[in-house]
């Protein structure tokens, strides 16, 4: 068995070994497959893209762009199967990524493409992906180039052209740039699981691309494709002018801005914070056994310290908490802003599942922390005590009040965690509790490992956070409600409350709820069976 191993990787490595050999002799001879004269009709002409920017008759044509080749600044694919290797994969399978990759990079264009289609999607089942929904559209976004986009932008119906497999680009094409039609590669399934091949090129039938061009007969298509990429002489064939980008033109391009979305990038999932290059990809691996003993040894301070030994002893290992109070507050021992008889009522807004525990160390006290669902794992590590709701509003008021004569309370009213700089609904049920509210804005940063997840583990959350080298966290105590404002409607208290903490982080408000992030990225409310091992946030 041995012997076949070997005989079948050196083979390998031969057959990879020609094929780049001999790609790289054809470069040295100029046989550039990407301007090929055969494969075109004879009307066919190329020209730069820089001419497009002057052109005023860009809504009468139907634009079919190459999404590699033009519209992203990098055209390198590493880092969008790295992001499917370790979120639908897991850690293994993104191992074995980083260590073939030199292999892709020998093997060509195509073969590496395939090679890491291989590896990525081998074995997942089809139903249960979801980062090409929840996962890729961030990373993407972040690299469209905002020179090539303002040129799309300007067009009349768009056709999205892509070697990546449709699932992992369809819903950032569609959904987020309001693209037309997305002509991507199928992958083959069998029983309802990926083999890790692809179908061949998808062609579009000519009544889909007569039904993009519908209303605009008047004019001919135009092509914008990358210089090093393969032209599509099936879907060119209706242009009669087609723009080349260069790779010199890509680097001067700037980086299209949030605001200049079509549609807001507000919910994304994932647990990789950074953009997975391989020098990224190959450093968090080689992070991850020393940043699980760190989180370990970060667990255990908070856990068995007291405040005010814990606190310094978490800054040594890379913990930071910045924490501000509000102008009223006169009292500096614990940053405690009531008259003695009242119990606080903290409300802030989500960002993860360590909110309370990190006011809870501002403050240097013990707070009550009452959450909507939390994982059993967490809640019995938790050095606070944390209490669930029932999702009932009669026995959620009633047990809130209990809560509040015992001690001071923290809530999350968004109900769940937004990573991105935007503030969900608040739940109006905490305005009833108390006349005295203390709006608490929260942030945090990290660099590695997001500590939230729509459709993960949840008892991991706090762990990967902790994992990350140095993660900031800014606790903002902002001025009380006065009781003139709070006798207002619930409602009006609530989005009131929201407005103060967004306008103290520089977020935008929103109406959207918990059930509209878990049905952007997992397909369902986000409600579990209380029997479920695993519940959601």
């Amino acid at each position: 068995m041995a012997k076949v191993f070997r005989a079948f990787f050196f083979k390998s490595l031969l057959f990879f070994w020609y094929r780049f050999l001999l790609r790289q002799l054809n470069n040295l001879l100029g046989f550039h497959r990407s301007i090929g004269t055969n494969a075109f009709p004879s009307q066919f002409k190329y020209q730069k893209y820089h001419s497009l920017a002057h052109r005023s008759d860009l809504t009468d044509h139907t634009l079919i762009f190459d999404v590699e080749g033009t519209l992203l600044k990098s055209s390198s694919l590493f880092p969008y199967f790295m992001l499917v290797a370790f979120e639908a994969g897991g850690l293994i399978r993104s191992f074995v990524l980083i260590l073939l990759y030199p292999f892709v990079c020998l093997a060509g264009p195509e073969m590496g493409l395939n090679i890491m289609v291989i590896i990525c999607f081998f074995g997942i089942k089809a139903k249960s992906f979801r980062a090409g929904r929840a996962v890729l559209p961030k990373f993407l976004l972040e690299n469209v180039g905002s020179e090539m986009f303002e040129i799309l932008n300007r067009g009349g119906k768009k056709v999205a052209v892509s070697n990546l497999p449709q699932v992992m680009v369809e819903s950032f094409l569609k959904e987020y740039l309001e693209i037309d039609l997305v002509v991507g590669r199928q992958l083959k399934v069998f029983c309802g699981y990926y083999v890790g091949l692809m179908e061949g090129r998808k062609i579009v039938a000519p009544h889909a691309l007569n039904q993009v061009r519908e209303g605009q007969g008047r004019a001919d298509a135009i092509g914008i494709w990358g210089f090093n990429k393969s032209l599509d002489s099936e879907l060119l064939s209706h242009c009669k002018e087609v723009y080349l980008v260069m790779e010199a033109d890509k680097r001067g391009w700037k980086t299209l801005p949030r605001e200049k979305y079509p549609k807001a990038l507000i919910f994304h999932d994932g647990r990789l914070a950074m953009r997975p290059t391989p020098m990224n990809a190959v450093a968090t691996l080689i992070w991850f056994p020393y940043g699980l003993v760190l989180a370990i040894i970060r667990i255990c301070i908070a856990l068995s310290l007291p405040y005010h030994i814990s606190t310094p002893l978490l800054a040594i290992t890379g913990l930071r908490l910045t924490t501000s109070k509000p102008k009223t507050c006169n009292k500096e021992d614990d940053g405690e802003c009531s008259d003695g008889n009242h119990r606080q009522l903290y409300v802030c807004n989500h960002r993860t599942l360590l909110d309370p525990l990190y006011l809870s160390f501002a403050l240097r006290r013990d707070l009550i922390a009452v959450t909507y669902s939390l994982s059993r794992m967490s809640e019995i590590l938790a050095p606070i005590k944390t209490v669930r709701l029932s999702r009932d509003r009669n026995e959620d008021a009633k047990m809130m009040r209990t809560l509040l004569r015992q001690g001071d309370l923290v809530v999350c009213p968004e109900g769940t965690t937004c990573r991105e700089p935007y503030l969900l609904r608040f739940s109006p049920l905490f305005s009833e509790m108390s006349d005295e509210i203390t709006p608490v804005a929260v942030d945090c940063h990290v660099s590695m490992f997001h500590g939230t997840t729509a459709g993960g583990l949840k008892c991991l959350d706090p762990l990967l956070f902790l994992m990350n080298p140095s993660p900031i966290y800014t606790v903002q105590l902002l001025d009380k409600l006065s009781r003139s404002s709070t006798a207002l409607d619930r409602f009006k208290v609530a989005n009131q409350v929201q407005s103060h903490i967004g306008m103290a982080l520089g977020f935008e408000c929103t109406m959207l709820t918990r059930k509209d992030k878990y049905l952007i990225l997992a397909g369902n409310d986000g409600l579990v069976s209380s029997a479920s091992a695993t519940s959601k946030s």
